[in-house]
């Protein structure tokens, strides 16, 4: 009889076909991480492709938003230049119209300020209705009103009313004699021209010994510059 050795089996005996089929499990196994390679490796050029993408997606939409904020920004520096020139319009309007009421204002009260006026050269502009004039002519000078117009001052028609007219032989251009109304301006403004009378040169007139003297030396001095381009006055 044959002793069994206790504890112990015997293992089975595996046919050689089946070791062949194992064989194939074991060799693809093995070459798993091998045969993995080439689609890892592709995957990441995938991955790099994607990431260059994205960028350039990134930075066109980047180039988008300074072209907007760029013609946001024009347009709110234009609104900005349109209202300033808006409220400067609207300053010069409202100092035009300011002007326009003050002189209309004024135009009425130059009829009272010829009669204070004429009081005073005739001296009735004395006790309360001095005060009364006085007080007139101080309240339109706050208001701006100037008064202009004297006496041997040149005529210029833009700010003269000629009502008289005469000829002078002491006046070498035309100009004012007589002040018969004076003119009023407020500001550049002119409210009324002065009313003047006028004296012109008489025609003809032998010029004053002013005038006469300067024409002497002026020629005197050319004589004396005639003389000295010819080399001297000619001896007897």
């Amino acid at each position: 009889m044959t002793e069994e050795t206790p504890g112990f089996e015997q293992e089975p005996d595996v046919p050689a076909d089946a070791e062949a089929a194992q064989t194939p499990d074991h060799a693809a196994q093995a070459a798993g991480p091998a045969g993995q390679a080439g689609p890892a490796g592709r995957a990441g050029d995938t991955g790099t492709d994607d990431q260059a993408n994205r960028i350039t997606a990134l930075t066109a939409q980047l180039d988008q938003v300074r072209t907007a904020l760029g013609e946001r920004t024009a347009d709110l520096q234009r609104l900005q230049a349109e209202y300033q020139n808006y409220r400067r319009r609207v300053e010069r309007d409202r100092i035009t119209v300011k002007e326009i009421a003050t002189a209309s204002l004024l135009s009425e009260l130059l009829p009272v300020l010829d009669d204070i006026g004429r009081a005073r050269e005739h001296g009735e502009l004395v006790g309360g209705f001095k005060a009364v004039g006085e007080s007139v002519e101080t309240a339109a000078a706050k208001l701006g009103l100037q008064q202009f117009g004297k006496e041997g001052e040149p005529f210029d028609p833009t700010i003269h009313e000629a009502l008289m007219h005469s000829y002078a032989p002491d006046v070498t251009e035309t100009t004012c004699v007589s002040i018969l109304q004076p003119g009023y301006r407020v500001g550049e403004r002119t409210i009324r021209p002065a009313r003047v009378a006028v004296a012109e040169p008489q025609p003809g007139a032998q010029p004053s010994q002013a005038q006469a003297q300067a024409q002497g030396d002026g020629g005197q001095e050319g004589a004396r510059a005639a003389d000295e381009e010819n080399g001297g006055p000619d001896e007897g």
